[in-house]
């Protein structure tokens, strides 16, 4: 069973990072959107209206006031989701659901400059970037929309493929194991948005030279839009170039 108490703690500013007023405002804005959204999901899955009174069914584990003070806490403090599962008596997975609702990831590869290895060492040749023209490692970074990093690994050596590098990091196993899970993506990982075409986005393939004019036009204006949702994971991977 929930503890109260675990939802007291995480309602307060020392925690959550903003006032009872403030979290009172949100609730009530998202309130209607959220629930809104949650009967058009529950009218998909079931392919017909409701046929009960609302309310009727089992109870959510995570109430909205619950998902929220998660979201806000886990936002901050940047804690495990065990480490919130155990409060509130649900299990790891719920906060994961509850904390990524409604997030579209941001994925990206940047390169850091690196000491040339020694020479001899196997593999030397690894860490040359066709790109950069120099010695480097690349680093994935996954941010949400506002460029906060939720993840940064997959370190590898320069010359290694951007798609390549998450895959053999586990993170495509990620997407397979979490469907809803949304990403934008840049051209490097056209193999992704291939894979996962309803979960990855990637700019569009440039059309032939022989494509018509509405062709030419869909991909200008989509190869302009995509960059534009990714940009803050760009501005995330400044800092970790600097």
């Amino acid at each position: 069973m929930k503890s109260s108490w675990a939802r007291a703690a995480c309602s307060d500013s020392a925690l959550c990072g903003i006032s009872e007023e403030h979290l009172g405002a949100l609730i009530t804005e998202l309130a209607g959107p959220w629930t809104a959204a949650r009967e058009s999901e529950l009218t998909k899955r079931r392919g017909h209206g409701r046929l009960r009174a609302a309310g009727a069914g089992p109870d959510h584990q995570l109430v909205l006031v619950e998902r929220v003070l998660v979201t806000l806490v886990v936002s901050r403090w940047a804690l495990s989701h065990r480490v919130l599962a155990a409060p509130f008596g649900v299990s790891p997975s719920t906060i994961d659901r509850a904390v990524c609702e409604g997030i579209t990831l941001r994925i990206d590869g940047t390169e850091v400059q690196v000491r040339r290895p020694k020479a001899g060492r196997p593999g030397r040749k690894a860490f040359v970037s066709g790109k950069m023209k120099q010695n480097t490692e690349k680093v994935t970074m996954i941010s949400d929309e506002q460029g906060r990093e939720l993840w940064l690994g997959a370190i590898r050596p320069g010359r290694t493929h951007d798609v390549t590098a998450v895959r053999t990091e586990g993170r495509e196993e990620q997407l397979r194991l979490h469907p809803n899970v949304k990403a934008e993506v840049d051209s490097g990982y056209a193999g992704l948005a291939r894979d996962f075409p309803g979960q990855v986005s990637a700019p569009p393939r440039k059309p032939a030279t022989d494509a018509g004019p509405s062709e030419r036009n869909f991909y200008g204006h989509a190869f302009r839009r995509q960059p534009q949702r990714r940009i803050t994971v760009e501005h995330a991977n400044t800092e970790v170039e600097q």
